[in-house]
């Protein structure tokens, strides 16, 4: 025997509950009862649901390349013929649960992406893509500190937060050139860097080029080298500064040039002041330090010489009166590579009549001189930031173009590459040495 009840608002007359009162709560049936909504009736909610769990499952396939998702619905996702990016609910409650599944099992073929939409995935900020053929995706959102959550996704991976790893860096920039009948070129700017770096992050290196020497004009600076990336804080090593000349009347008072390390001043004897001041290193100023400064140049009539330019090690020499050119600084060594190597050395100092100064350990190019025998200024090595060695009855020497080397756990290694570095391993790492521009994806 069944009865109805027909009414519209069930209260009593205070305006409570009069159902099973208590609190303001009102229960309906017993334990163990059913409760059948008739088919075709329609169970509005005007206030807040809890304890109801249900996914609305789409009829219509999903093969489009975008789709624009719902909370509490279950999407069929048929990437057949192309991927598929769906976009996540700008804004969701606590509870709010979406399922996607791999209809034609092709994710592995053309992925399924999740755009976050400003919300986070697994307390993270990446863009969660779905490779594996099969593959279920039933996600929850929790809040607004962990975001979406895959109560089921059938795989191992953190899809919303990617794999990080440490890289060590070396970036020396392009040394100077030596001046004519002046100072050695300065090194390149030498700095090192740890950082870490999220997977699929492409690193952007550029190698700065050599200092161009020229006899009866100045000499030019190297060029800054450099990385940057997403995330990254940018290291740039400043070019090395040009070695100043020493030709009266065009360049009467000629200083080395300011860069990462500073150029040699000229040798010039014919003017005051003199002796002519090195160039500065550590231009424009970073810290930690990446240079040093140029020694003075010095002379007097038809006997004069340069000083040496800095290097990342050490300053320059001081040339001695008209005879001895300065020594380029010392560079600096790093084992990144797996073995110590010294970069960025300075250039030697040109004598008019004596002894050019050496070339600092690291790539610096030798001074030159004009008697007893012309000897020419030496180039800078290239890929090592050295400064060029000055001269004058000969050629100067053009600085080296510098280097970017970046060393990363084996493991991580992806071999996603441009600009075709020198690729080595030493124990557990893969070093890439970069002599020209290019890029890694981390």
């Amino acid at each position: 025997m069944s009865s109805i009840i027909k009414v519209d608002t069930i209260q009593d007359q205070d305006g409570n509950n009069i159902i099973n009162e208590n609190a303001n709560t009102i229960t309906i049936g017993a334990s163990g009862d059913t409760i059948t909504i008739p088919s075709g009736a329609t169970l509005a909610n005007n206030g807040t649901a809890t304890g109801f769990a249900s996914i609305a499952w789409q009829s219509t396939i999903v093969t489009g390349t975008t789709l624009s998702a719902v909370a509490g619905n279950g999407y069929w996702i048929d990437t057949t013929s192309n991927a598929c990016t769906v976009t996540l609910p700008a804004s969701a409650s606590a509870g709010d649960q979406i399922i996607f599944v791999d209809y034609a099992r092709t994710w592995n073929t053309n992925n399924l992406t999740l755009n976050r939409n400003g919300l986070n995935y697994q307390g993270g900020t990446e863009t969660p893509v779905y490779d594996t053929n099969g593959q279920t995706v039933n996600i929850v959102y929790s809040g607004a500190t962990n975001g979406w959550i895959p109560i089921s996704d059938d795989d191992v991976a953190d899809e919303g937060n990617l794999p990080t790893y440490s890289v060590d860096f070396l970036v020396v920039a392009g040394g100077g050139a030596g001046g004519d009948g002046g100072g050695g070129g300065g090194a390149g700017g030498y700095r090192t860097s740890t950082q870490t770096v999220v997977a699929g992050t492409v690193i952007t290196v550029t190698v700065g080029d050599g200092g161009v020497a020229s006899n009866g004009s100045l000499s030019t600076s190297g060029s800054d080298s450099s990385i940057s990336g997403s995330g990254l804080t940018t290291i740039t090593s400043a070019g090395g500064g040009y070695g100043g000349n020493a030709l009266y009347p065009a360049f009467p008072n000629s200083p080395g040039g300011n860069g990462g390390s500073g150029g040699g001043g000229g040798g010039d004897g014919e003017t005051v002041p003199n002796p002519n001041p090195g160039g500065s290193g550590n231009t424009p100023s970073t810290s930690p330090s990446q240079g040093n400064n140029g020694g003075t140049g010095q002379g007097v009539p038809s006997n004069r010489s340069g000083g040496g330019g800095g290097g990342a090690g050490a300053i320059g020499d001081n040339s001695s009166g008209g005879t001895v050119g300065g020594n380029g600084g010392t560079g600096t060594a790093s084992s990144i590579t797996g073995s110590s190597v010294t970069r960025a050395g300075g250039g030697g100092g040109f004598a008019q009549n004596g002894t050019g100064g050496t070339g600092g350990a690291g790539g610096g190019g030798a001074g030159g001189r004009d008697s007893p025998s012309t000897i020419a200024g030496t180039n800078g090595t290239a890929n090592t930031g050295g400064g060029g060695g000055g001269s004058s009855g000969g050629v100067s020497g053009n600085g080296g173009k510098g280097v970017v080397i970046l060393s990363v756990p084996t493991a991580n290694y992806s071999a996603t590459l441009t600009g075709s570095p020198t690729v080595t391993i030493s124990g557990s790492n893969t070093i890439m040495q970069f002599n020209g521009d290019g890029s890694y994806t981390a």
